[in-house]
C-alpha cells in the first residue's frame, strides 16, 4: 500500500470540512453522520469516540466494524478521479466517503445516496 498523507491524517481533522460542505448547500451534520455511519457501520457513539481520539484515516476505516458492502455500487468522479478504479482499498474508502458527502451537497436525495 502507497504511503499517502491522508492515510495519517486525523478523521476528525478533516470531519468538519465535510460537515462545513454539507451545510454551506443547507444540509446537516446528522446527514453527514448517517452517511459515515451506513459507509463504516460504526453507531454514532463509536464515531464520535473515533472524532475524539483523533484516529487516522487508516485506523479510522481499518477499526470500521461493518462497510456496508453497498458502498461497490458508488460510481462517479471526485476530485477528478473515477472512485471505482481506484485500485488501493483505503484511497478507494476514502474516495467512497468523499462521493458521498459531495453527492449530498449536490442535493440528492438521501434515500439515493445510500445505496441498497
Amino acid at each position: 500500500m502507497a504511503d499517502h498523507k491522508i492515510y495519517k491524517m486525523s478523521f476528525a481533522k478533516v470531519y468538519p470540512m465535510y460537515v462545513a460542505k454539507a451545510e454551506k448547500k443547507g444540509r446537516t451534520k446528522e446527514e453527514v453522520d448517517q452517511i459515515i455511519l451506513w459507509l463504516t457501520g460504526y453507531s454514532q457513539e463509536d464515531l464520535e469516540d473515533q472524532l475524539e481520539k483523533e484516529t487516522d484515516f487508516e485506523g479510522f476505516f481499518g477499526q470500521a466494524p461493518n462497510m456496508n458492502p453497498s458502498r461497490e455500487l458508488i460510481k462517479g468522479v471526485v476530485c477528478g478521479v473515477r472512485v471505482e478504479d481506484v485500485e488501493e482499498p483505503l484511497m478507494q474508502e476514502i474516495r467512497y466517503l468523499d462521493k458521498l458527502v459531495d453527492e449530498l451537497a449536490k442535493g440528492k436525495k438521501m434515500e439515493k445516496i445510500l445505496r441498497k
